[in-house]
């Protein structure tokens, strides 16, 4: 069997299984593609209300494929930068899916796949997982952003410290220093991002959009700028369908139904 990205719906949850057999789901460039085209199909259909990513066998992604890497040596240098400018715009199209994306991590993510679940909203991970970025370890530096997130998560001197060392970092770690939202027992990951991705397809899906869109702006507004995205979110929610039937619901007392 080849590497692939596969597509599945459970419900109102997209999910996004990482598959290469036998090389621990490592990456391919035939996935960054599919990745985008499908996460841009999701963003446009209104029954998609979550985006779950996981990988194949229990075991979440190993990053990019040493052997095709040294190939790629041999080869013009623009072939490698092709296959980053791919691989950043599957990271990018995580980052701009007004949909919430959970990352449901077994095993282990490394390298591009630390940073693949990096780039999701929200990161579910069993008990034993481990991430590491060992780029250092062979002469390289990161990419698919990692190294941006880890320094918009963490502060600067142990973002450093995972990027220099290139050593396995518990999920229990990271969980303790706010990067992993919920640690769940060994080999339950998905089911319990699927569980999560359920709770979140009833909520709003306006505010679902609004509130990701403004926790991305937020590292690069001031607070005079970032009050007017919020005061303009909050003036187009009110008048929003949903803001009625929300409000409505609250006085009715009845959970809210939204389109």
């Amino acid at each position: 069997m080849s590497a692939e990205l596969r597509a599945s719906r459970e419900d109102a949850t997209l999910i996004l299984t990482i598959s290469n057999p036998g090389a621990r789901n490592a990456l391919h460039p035939d996935m960054y593609a599919a990745a985008i085209e499908t996460l841009n199909t999701a963003e446009r259909d209104d029954s998609v209300r979550a985006v779950v990513l996981t990988g194949a066998d229990g075991f979440f992604c190993s990053g990019g494929n040493l052997k095709r890497l040294q190939e790629n040596r041999s080869k013009d240098r623009s072939v490698q930068a092709e296959s980053i400018d791919n691989l950043h715009g599957w990271i990018q199209a995580i980052q701009d899916c007004p949909k919430p994306v959970i990352a449901a991590v077994d095993g282990m993510g490394a390298g591009a796949g630390f940073s693949l679940a990096l780039a999701c909203d929200l990161i579910v991970a069993g008990a034993s997982a481990k991430f590491t970025m060992a780029y250092v370890k062979v002469g390289l530096t990161p990419d698919g952003g990692g190294s941006w997130f880890l320094s918009q998560a963490l502060p600067r001197q142990l973002a450093i410290e995972i990027l220099l060392e290139g050593k396995p970092v518990s999920a229990e770690r990271l969980h303790q220093l706010g990067v992993v939202n919920r640690l769940v027992a060994d080999g339950t990951a998905l089911d319990a991002a699927l569980a999560w991705a359920e709770e979140l397809a009833q909520l709003s899906p306006n505010s679902v959009e609004r509130i990701k869109s403004l926790t991305l702006e937020a590292a690069g507004n001031s607070l005079s700028q970032h009050f007017e995205s919020e005061k303009r979110n909050f003036v187009e929610s009110l008048h929003h369908r949903d803001a009625h039937e929300g409000i409505t619901a609250f006085f009715e007392k009845r959970k809210p139904n939204y389109k």
